[in-house]
């Protein structure tokens, strides 16, 4: 029988109220069930959200600082436990061993990073216009946090929102995804056993239409923090902004690298693959467009085909797999479609294009790395988010032509650009539409204490990491301490 997960709600382990659940497959082999989890409903979430609300108050009297000394604590328990995380991460989602230890790594950083903060959350004095009398502000914490997280990066992302969360003094109750559900177990424990406080953290699984919605409308939870995709952050944005409450939205990305002449074209070589190919192509910082001089197109190309021919296929626990499954039969389905379409569109495929199913990948939801090349700018595939092993090619003839390519999305998340000219560089930097922009690296690798977020439709303007997250998770106070002993009236007597 499989293992019988639960919900961490109200400071124990339950099944839903319902007594619904869902069942967890390892998508490298669609046959094996890492367990089932309850499917929960607006129930369960009301019970969570009133049980963090009644923990708030003791939470946030306790000093920042000491908040920060179990974030700590939850750092070195990832670090003791990264291993069999990663392990069952790769089983549960797919992606490499290399990647899942990386996804662990990503989080033991932002505790360490998180906890200091404990100690830095900064308000500002100010000189006060009267005299006797002093001008300060100071950050407190908002109330509950609903927390919605996907499946790519099921421990990475959940910690990005979840340690500055709960440093900042804010109670938490977390909905993760439903592909990713054991992972999300795995960290609620480790926050126990950290010595966080019961009730503190709430951990209740399901659908997005059944939890996930019912988090975002109680009228309890004070703000919400999201990552997906576009269209399901534009709904909850509309039915958060009902009650005003505070909303972080990461959303989809549609990020290119440009490679030059002057480029080194076998580090850019590296990066795309990496970028295009790691994860599946599953990230919202994954390289899906490649944006070639046509003084180097040529060359590039086929040299690029070449090396993803070569990439392995396989379980991400095997040591020589390079590339893992897509996450369910759904995305699976999707991304068969948009290779119609690249098709349908006057595309030329030059490589992958169907699904694989050599070996130990008979049962599991494989798609061959794909490459298009003749794309043009307006085709679906190099304007729309398609999130798996796709990269579509485009010829430029200069550096201008490339970054209005490069432009010509509603999203703006990542951006990559190779050149060895600085002019160029410092160009890019200025005009490319992306929250963020690398100069000779790939369109992907996060840093925990870095600002992470887009323009345009890939968010609504907050940033994950860095210093931003805790400003998300924090209000400010405005304090006036008046000590002259009489009635100042500002303004009115300050003519």
């Amino acid at each position: 029988m499989p293992v019988e997960f639960k919900n961490y709600i109200d400071g124990q382990w339950c099944n839903a109220t319902n007594g619904k659940r869902f069942e967890n497959r390892n998508p490298a082999n669609w046959e094996e069930i890492l367990g089932t989890f309850p499917d929960s409903d607006s129930e369960d979430i009301d019970r969570a959200v009133r049980s963090a609300a009644a923990a708030y108050d003791a939470w946030r009297l306790m000093p920042a600082p000491k908040r920060g000394e179990i974030i700590k604590r939850a750092g070195d328990l990832l670090v003791k436990y990264k291993e069999d995380i990663a392990r069952e991460m790769t089983r549960e989602m797919g992606k490499i061993l290399l990647e899942t230890r990386g996804d662990v790594q990503e989080g033991i950083d932002t505790a360490y990073y998180a906890a200091t903060e404990g100690r830095r959350l900064f308000g500002h004095t100010a000189p006060s216009e009267l005299p006797d009398k002093f001008n300060l502000s100071i950050r407190q914490p908002l109330g509950v946090a609903g927390v919605i997280t996907p499946w790519n990066f099921p421990m990475a992302i959940p910690t990005w929102k979840i340690f500055p969360a709960l440093v900042c003094g804010n109670t938490v109750v977390f909905k993760p995804a439903e592909d990713t559900p054991a992972t999300a177990v795995r960290f609620v424990e480790i926050l126990l056993e950290a010595g966080l406080p019961e009730k503190v953290i709430q951990l209740v699984n399901g659908y997005g239409s059944s939890a996930g919605m019912p988090l975002v409308e109680h009228p309890e939870v004070k703000l919400i923090s999201f990552t997906g995709s576009t269209p399901v952050g534009k709904l909850i944005s509309s039915v958060a902004s009902k009650d005003l409450k505070r909303v972080s939205l990461e959303l989809g990305g549609k990020n290119a690298q440009i490679v030059m002449p002057d480029a080194d074209l076998e580090l850019a070589l590296d990066g795309v693959l990496w970028g295009a190919f790691g994860t599946a192509g599953q990230r919202c910082t994954a390289t899906s467009r490649l944006i070639l001089h046509e003084a180097i197109h040529d060359k590039f190309l086929p040299m690029l085909i070449k090396r993803a021919e070569k990439l392995r296929l396989g379980n991400g626990l095997e040591p020589a797999t390079e590339v893992g499954p897509v996450i369910n039969q759904k995305q699976f389905d999707r991304i068969l479609s948009y290779l119609k379409t690249g098709k349908d569109e006057g595309a030329k495929l030059e490589t992958g294009g169907e699904r694989y199913t050599d070996g130990v990948c008979k049962n599991g939801f494989f798609i061959r790395p794909t490459i298009f090349s003749n794309v043009d700018p307006q085709m679906r595939i190099a304007k729309e988010e398609i999130f798996g092993p796709v990269l579509a090619v485009i010829k430029i003839k200069t550096l201008d032509e490339a970054i209005r390519a490069l432009n010509n999305t509603k999203y703006g998340l990542s951006s990559s650009l190779y050149t060895r000219d600085v002019n160029a560089a410092f160009k890019a930097i200025r005009d490319i539409e992306a929250g963020i922009t690398y100069i000779n690296g790939p369109t992907i690798g996060a840093e925990a204490h870095m600002p992470f977020g887009g323009v345009k439709e890939t968010g609504n303007g907050h940033r994950e990491g860095g210093w931003p997250v805790f400003e998300f998770f924090t209000e400010i106070k405005t304090v006036f301490v008046d000590y002259s002993g009489k009635l100042q009236r500002a303004q009115i007597d300050n003519q």
